[in-house]
């Protein structure tokens, strides 16, 4: 990790290992591709051996009250950020644009202000993300990972259809 000092404003540079992500989401269970800039790592995440979709889910939706008390991590539907994490999320879609049900793309930011603090005010260091990113992907395989609002991105286990009249 390095930091750098851009005027008054601070930031912290990832210096990721690509093995140590691939070792992760191995582990987890996901076929992967990565795509990585100078900013960003980019993972296009596919669960081809499960049998039923990952388990995002609407969190403002009542029946799925239990996954909710039960999700470790939160995503805001808006703009796709997993709160208090440098991860973004984001739905894949197919040439008919629907959304896959066993697939994701998460973008892990390489480059943060230098006051940003995960859960628990922990500071952020290289094995901190990685133990987040082998959180996450394990909680989309078994715990749960709740949307919370906004348009942006799509649930794809529980109740993911609106109530309402249909024609």
């Amino acid at each position: 990790m390095q930091v750098l000092q851009a005027g008054e404003h601070k930031y912290l540079l990832l210096e990721l290992d690509q093995e140590i992500i691939f070792s992760i989401l191995k582990q987890a269970g996901f076929e992967f591709k990565l795509h990585e800039t100078p900013k960003t790592i980019v993972l296009e995440l596919t669960a081809a051996e499960r049998k039923a979709p990952l388990l995002l889910f609407d969190a403002s939706d009542p029946g799925n009250l239990g996954w909710f008390s039960r999700c470790q991590f939160y995503v805001d539907g808006s703009t796709g950020r997993v709160l208090q994490t440098p991860l973004a999320l984001a739905n894949m879609r197919d040439r008919s644009d629907r959304v896959l049900p066993r697939s994701i793309r998460v973008q892990i930011a390489k480059e943060l202000p230098a006051g940003f603090r995960l859960p628990g005010k922990q500071p952020v260091t290289e094995q901190m993300i990685y133990a987040v990113l082998y959180n996450f992907a394990n909680a989309l395989m078994q715990v749960g990972v709740g949307v919370c609002g906004g348009s942006v991105v799509k649930p794809l286990a529980g109740r993911t259809e609106s109530i309402g009249v249909r024609n």
